[in-house]
C-alpha cells in the first residue's frame, strides 16, 4: 500500500466519522433518541455537566481498556490509534453538537423525519469507515475482540453489543431520571435501520477502492486511443 493510497483511506476515514457524528447530533435535535452506541453518553450528558462527546471519549477509552484485557499479548499496538480517533470523533461529535444546536422540531412527523436523515447519515459514515479499511473504532473494536476470544461471529456479537448498551442506557435514565430520558422509540430505530442501510450503501461505495489505490484504467485506455488516433492521422 503506497503512502498515497494511506493518506486517502484516513481522510475518508475522518470523513465518515464527521458524517457520524452529524447523523448523532440530528437524532439527538428530533428529541426521539440517538442510536444504541451512543444512547449512554447521551443520557449521562443530560444528567451530568459534561458533554455528549466527552462522556463518548471516556466510553471509547473504557472499550480500548477492555480489548488491551481480552487480547493481552494479541492486541496489536496500532490498535493504540483508536484513542485519537476517539478524540476526534468526540470534538466532532460536539462541535456538531453546537452546530445543529438551532434545531428545534416539534412535529412529530417532522421528527420522524429528521431521524430517519440522521440515520441515513450515520450509516453513510459508518459506510465510509468500514470502507476505508484502516482502524477499527472503540466500539467495533470490542466486538472484534471479543469475538477473537469467545470464537463467536462478528454479527452476532455487535447485535449483543448494542442490546447491552442499550440495557446500560435504560438504566442510567431510570436511575438519574427516574423515567426515560434521552431513549425513546428511536433508539430502537436505529438499532433496526442503520445496519441495513449500512448494507445497501456500502455495496455503492466500493468504486473507492479504485480511487485509494488510483487506479484509472478508463482514462488510461481514453488517452490511449487518443494516442493511435493521432498517429492513424499523421
Amino acid at each position: 500500500m503506497s503512502i498515497l493510497e494511506i493518506v486517502k483511506r484516513y481522510l475518508f476515514f475522518i470523513l465518515g466519522l464527521f458524517m457520524m457524528a452529524v447523523g448523532v447530533a440530528l437524532s439527538t435535535r428530533s428529541y426521539l433518541g440517538t442510536s444504541p452506541i451512543s444512547c449512554v453518553p447521551y443520557v449521562l450528558s443530560l444528567g451530568f455537566p459534561m458533554t455528549i462527546g466527552q462522556f463518548t471519549f471516556l466510553m471509547n477509552l473504557l472499550f480500548i481498556i477492555f480489548q488491551i484485557l481480552l487480547l493481552r499479548k494479541q492486541f496489536k499496538l496500532i490498535q493504540l490509534l483508536q484513542v485519537v480517533v476517539a478524540l476526534i470523533f468526540a470534538f466532532f461529535t460536539d462541535f456538531t453538537m453546537g452546530l445543529f444546536s438551532w434545531i428545534n422540531v416539534t412535529n412529530y412527523l417532522a421528527q420522524i423525519g429528521l431521524f430517519t436523515l440522521s440515520c441515513l447519515i450515520l450509516a453513510l459514515g459508518v459506510s465510509m469507515e468500514v470502507t476505508a479499511d484502516v482502524i477499527l473504532m472503540a466500539g467495533e473494536g470490542v466486538v472484534s475482540a471479543l469475538s477473537i476470544v469467545t470464537k463467536k461471529e462478528f454479527g452476532n456479537l455487535k447485535v449483543a453489543f448494542d442490546v447491552t448498551l442499550l440495557i446500560c442506557g435504560l438504566l442510567f435514565s431510570l436511575i438519574l431520571f427516574h423515567r426515560l430520558n434521552g431513549i425513546r422509540e428511536g433508539t430502537i430505530l436505529a438499532a433496526l435501520l442503520v445496519g441495513t442501510l449500512v448494507h445497501f450503501i456500502n455495496k455503492r461505495l466500493s468504486f473507492m477502492d479504485v480511487v485509494f489505490k488510483g487506479e484509472h484504467s478508463v482514462v488510461f485506455g481514453l488517452e490511449k486511443t487518443t494516442e493511435l488516433i493521432e498517429e492513424a492521422i499523421k
